[in-house]
């Protein structure tokens, strides 16, 4: 079975979408997803995207994607790329493609002088001894915070 890789194009974006919401299914919270495929579409696609795509594919399916951003690293002076979300649908694991995927990242930063992949993931997932079985380590340094809903519209109301 050969994986094509490649960058996401429109005709990716319903699978992409579904997969978006079976990984929402497995983290146990779809109700918090509500992506759909015009907003994926129009900020995929967009004249200077913020987002970008990669696809995973055998014999025309797709079967996994890694949507991912830039982000910048003031101490390092230059950008990195955060995986926003990697999935492989069951199916299909073990078949290289999820590895395949980090690997195409991997790449864009060696590539662009970026010096880091990085990524959050359940403390509960079994994808982190993949992640490991890779060379990434957990950072226990760094805590991930979040504003959300009430606590950032009240806080936006004081700006």
């Amino acid at each position: 079975m050969s994986v094509e890789i490649r960058p996401a194009a429109d005709e990716d974006v319903p699978a992409i979408v579904e997969m978006v919401y079976e990984l929402a299914e497995f983290e146990k919270a779809v109700e918090e997803c509500h992506l759909t495929p015009e907003q994926l579409r129009a900020s995929l696609f967009a004249p200077s995207p913020a987002v970008f795509c990669h696809v995973a594919r055998v014999d025309g399916q797709t079967i996994g994607m890694a949507l991912w951003f830039r982000t910048f690293s003031t101490w390092e002076g230059v950008h990195g790329v955060y995986l926003e979300d990697l999935y492989v649908r069951p199916a299909a694991r073990g078949t290289g493609a999820g590895k395949a995927l980090v690997a195409a990242l991997a790449r864009i930063c060696v590539e662009s002088g970026y010096p880091r992949l990085e990524w959050a993931v359940l403390d509960w997932n079994p994808a982190r001894a993949f992640y490991e079985a890779l060379g990434a380590r957990h950072k226990s340094d760094w805590l991930p915070y979040r504003l959300s809903g009430d606590a950032l519209s009240t806080l936006a109301a004081t700006a």
